[in-house]
């Protein structure tokens, strides 16, 4: 499974969830990791963050 980070401590992770495949999609806040969303597909996660700037660690 992959992980891309963006700016303002942006990450997106591939995961499994329900045994289904998600994106998760969290944000370092104050030294803490915040989920946002878990999101079905890329369009979701494209609705929250720029696309373009991800990348992949």
């Amino acid at each position: 499974m992959g992980i891309w980070q963006g700016p303002d401590g942006i990450e997106v992770e591939a995961i499994m969830l329900n045994d289904l495949p998600c994106l998760r999609v969290t944000q370092r806040v104050g030294g803490q990791r915040m989920v946002l969303a878990y999101c079905m597909d890329v369009r979701e996660v494209g609705r929250l963050v720029n696309l373009a700037e991800l990348v992949e660690t």
